[in-house]
This record gives C-alpha cells, sequence and structure tokens, in this order.
C-alpha cells in the first residue's frame, strides 16, 4: 500500500525566513511547528521537506552547509521526525559554475515531490504540500498534491498576489500548526 505525504517546505514554513540562511545557529523554529508535525508522524504520514537552496548557486554558501543545517533541524524538532530532506542546489540564471542550470528539481517544477514518491513510495494523490511560496504550491499542483498556503514568511504577501491567479491553494492556514489540523480533518485521509 502506498504512503500519504505531507511535503513542508522550509524556510518561512517550519522556521523563521532568513535571507539565505547559511549556518545552523541561524535556525529558529515558528511557534508550534514540533506539535504539528508530531500530530501528521502520528497519523502514519510520512513527512518530508522540500526546500529551494539558491544560495548555494548564488556561491553565499557551500553545498555541504546544507546537510549540516538538515541535522541541526532535524535535532530542533526532536520528538517529531522529518522522514526525508530534499533540496535543490540550482538557479537557472544567478547560479555559478555547474549550480546554474534550469533543472526539474527547482520548485515550482516537480522534482524533488517525484523523487521522494518514488524513494518513499508515497501516493501523491492523496499527499499535501504546505509551504508559504506560490512556487511551493506549484510544484504540489504539477503532482495533483492538495496544497496549502500559510501565511508565515512570505506567504501573507504571496496570499495577496494569488488574487489574481487563475488557482487558488486548497486551504490558507495562518501556520503549519493549522494547516496540520486542516489535513487531519479531511475524511478521507483520517487514519482508519
Amino acid at each position: 500500500m502506498l504512503n500519504r505525504g505531507v511535503f513542508l517546505d522550509r524556510d518561512g514554513t517550519i522556521n523563521e525566513e532568513v535571507n539565505y540562511l547559511s549556518r545552523p545557529e541561524q535556525l529558529r523554529l515558528l511557534d508550534g511547528v514540533v506539535e504539528a508535525i508530531t500530530s501528521l508522524n502520528r497519523a502514519g504520514f510520512k513527512v518530508v521537506v522540500v526546500t529551494n537552496q539558491a544560495g548555494v548557486a548564488r556561491g553565499f554558501f557551500s553545498e555541504a552547509m546544507v546537510p549540516a543545517i538538515h541535522d541541526a533541524l532535524r535535532k530542533m524538532l526532536e520528538p517529531a521526525q522529518i522522514d526525508a530532506f530534499y533540496y535543490c542546489p540550482h538557479h537557472p540564471t544567478a547560479g555559478v559554475g555547474i549550480y546554474k542550470t534550469d533543472c526539474h528539481c527547482r520548485k515550482p517544477k516537480p522534482g524533488m515531490l517525484e523523487q521522494a514518491a518514488r524513494e518513499w513510495n508515497i501516493d501523491l494523490r492523496r499527499s499535501f504540500v504546505v509551504g508559504d511560496k506560490i512556487s511551493d504550491l506549484a510544484a504540489g499542483r504539477a503532482v495533483d498534491c492538495r496544497n496549502i498556503l500559510v501565511r508565515t514568511g512570505y506567504g501573507g504577501e504571496e496570499e495577496k498576489v494569488f488574487a489574481d491567479y487563475p488557482w487558488q491553494p486548497d486551504f490558507v492556514a495562518d501556520n503549519l500548526q493549522k494547516a496540520a489540523r486542516w489535513i487531519l480533518l479531511q475524511s478521507d485521509f483520517v487514519k482508519k
């Protein structure tokens, strides 16, 4: 049987938005995220972080720093569990060297979601994407996930931009905790 998944953006969704977060010491969890992720863990969802990290492409920090930040984040979130972290170090125009590429993994393209679905046996049609940017939700929409915009990070500004879009998020939540509550209330996703 395929797993259900919740794909979370990192900066502005789980932790405070920092312009090009480049060191573990810069991590500050947003209120309620441990409880939110723990509730998703208990309900049987695979919880996967998918994050664009253009700071690598722009030469602001090394690619080796990204796993170090994720290790620190994993510890900060305990007892909540992140099943996997996926990141895109590329940028199509501002990248340097090998990182300057128009890849399939950079959101709004769905490459990270597709890779996670293969590796974790996730049914994308029964899964959710939660993020603070239109690009997060566009990646989810490309693979038929339900999409939740959180108003944390850039979400408040992005919500205004969405007003002119031909498609809308499935839900808008003040934060990850409220997004998780909505996910758990979806009748066809309740654990039997």
